[in-house]
């Protein structure tokens, strides 16, 4: 079984903002890089085969973090489409009691020419299959949606509701990859700030 350790990028002004990123490449603020040059990975997770998201946030996070990762596209953030810029409060107050139906859609809720938590757990099994081929422990900086795509793929979770876990961010999350990519959980929450 192959180790995977998962970390969200650092803040950005869009994250203070409330505003959904998705794809749009927003850099790690000021105030996000401070915060991230406070984070000590473990020893003992330092040492793995690195891997990022191309989008500049998650390249200054591993930057700040000392590490050099390869950079592969099935990592990016969830495409939210044309809500990319937008609040979710905003649209909850907009769209109402639609927004809210499409929000129960769980694993299939899909803005608007973007794509769903599903869409997502697609592009990253192959990812997955090919992490736990190589047999070799594996660490990943990329994004909230990422991260919830692989735990619910871990857990079964569906989206519908609540997760049984909250996945904090300024944390790392450990996953155990089975030999065909299937993830399980291994440990979650592992604090960064020193």
């Amino acid at each position: 079984m192959t180790d995977l350790l998962i970390l969200r990028h650092g803040p950005t002004a869009w994250n203070t903002e409330g505003l959904i990123q998705g794809r749009t490449d927003i850099p790690l603020s000021p105030d996000g890089e401070a915060v991230v040059r406070k984070w000590v990975l473990p020893d003992h997770l330092r040492d793995r085969t690195w891997v990022a998201s191309p989008l500049s946030r998650c390249a200054g996070t591993a930057r700040l973090l000392g590490l050099d990762p390869t950079f592969d596209p099935r990592l990016v953030e969830t495409d939210w489409g044309t809500w990319e810029g937008r609040t979710l409060t905003d649209l909850r107050a907009e769209l109402g009691d639609l927004m809210a139906a499409w929000e129960a859609c769980g694993l299939d809720f899909r803005a608007p020419e973007g794509e769903s938590p599903r869409d997502v757990q697609d592009r990253l099994r192959p990812w997955l299959t090919e992490t736990a081929t190589r047999s070799h422990p594996t660490g990943a900086v990329a994004h909230k949606g990422v991260i919830r795509a692989i735990y619910a793929l871990a857990t079964g979770w569906d989206m519908t509701d609540k997760p049984a876990h909250k996945l904090l961010d300024g944390c790392a999350h450990r996953f155990t990859l089975l030999p065909d990519g299937t993830p399980t959980v291994a440990e979650l929450n592992i604090g960064l700030e020193i």
